[in-house]
């Protein structure tokens, strides 16, 4: 079956796969991560593996948004079971990214959120810009624990991985996202000038999957292949102990106790003890249950009754 999912490709191998609003839901141009988009997602990942290529460049087709999160209306409407089987497939998608073991660039031109960033955070690298003068800064990080829920997609197990380890599980526990201008160093690759279009990004990205595969860094060698992983290339695992214990205990010293909060931290605990298969499964399990506790019930249905 056709992906209804745009595919770019160019002279060299160098893939783009274009992320779009679902055509039953356009939501005013705005992409967003429901069961569509990720079944979309899956199918064009296994077409580009069918295909080949030597690099993967994710951008987005919405010239409001990245991915503005998962629907979580259609989250809502799951029941336990059928929602876990919905975070399973997401889980599944996703992973069809550094499956393909090639260097991989996420483009982020606007608001990153959520399984938005999730799924940007399965690629090697991001390559972000800053917004034109006069133009509002979109909004980048995990804000689920604003909601009393928590990550579902790798979010507790990425981001620490990417930026310095006390700072992402504190923003994550709290549910803070950044201000694109305020990103901490780390989560983006690289940063392109205020203003850039998008076409810039893109052809920065491709640039960028280019000296990966010449010089060999991010063990692609000049075939650009990389060993193929259901984990993305960033992501806590057992080695880094050491590294995240200490950078945990100070976390929770720096948050306040709450169900989603200690969740997020259970799931940091899991992934450098267990790696990261366990822990994905323990975020997921968590998200399942807090979506019952009274307090996100409450966000939910507030966040739900203005969507």
């Amino acid at each position: 079956m056709p992906t209804p999912l745009r595919i770019d490709r160019d002279a060299d191998g160098i893939v783009t796969l274009w992320l779009e609003p679902n055509p039953a839901k356009p939501r005013g141009g705005v992409v967003v991560l429901d069961a569509w988009l990720i079944g979309a997602i899956s199918a064009a990942c296994a077409q580009i593996a069918l295909d080949g290529c030597t690099g993967l460049v994710l951008a987005s087709a919405s010239t409001r948004v990245f991915v503005a999160g998962a629907d979580l209306a259609e989250i809502d409407a799951l029941d336990d079971a059928a929602l876990h089987t919905y975070l399973q497939h997401g889980s599944a998608a996703f992973a069809a990214i550094p499956a393909l073991g090639v260097p991989s660039v996420a483009v982020i031109h606007k608001a990153a959120l959520g399984g938005g960033l999730e799924l940007a955070m399965h690629c090697d690298a991001l390559i972000g810009t800053l917004p034109a003068e006069g133009e509002r800064p979109w909004m980048v990080g995990l804000p689920e624990c604003g909601l009393c829920i928590c990550p579902g997609w790798g979010g507790t197990q990425m981001l620490p991985a990417r930026i310095d380890p006390k700072a992402a599980m504190v923003a994550t526990a709290n549910g803070a996202p950044w201000k694109c201008m305020d990103v901490p160093a780390g989560l983006f690759t690289q940063v392109l000038p205020a203003g850039s279009m998008q076409a810039q990004i893109v052809d920065e990205a491709k640039r960028w999957i280019h000296a990966q595969r010449t010089t060999g860094a991010n063990g692609a060698g000049s075939a650009g292949k990389q060993a193929p992983s259901q984990a993305p290339k960033h992501a806590i695992s057992p080695v880094d102990a050491a590294r995240m214990e200490p950078a945990l205990a100070s976390a929770r010293a720096a948050v306040p106790a709450s169900p989603h909060a200690d969740a997020c931290f259970d799931c940091v605990h899991v992934g450098y003890t267990c790696g990261w298969v366990a822990a994905v499964a323990a975020e997921q399990a968590h998200l399942v249950r807090l979506r019952h506790t009274p307090e996100a019930r409450a966000k939910l249905t507030a966040f739900l009754s203005k969507s």
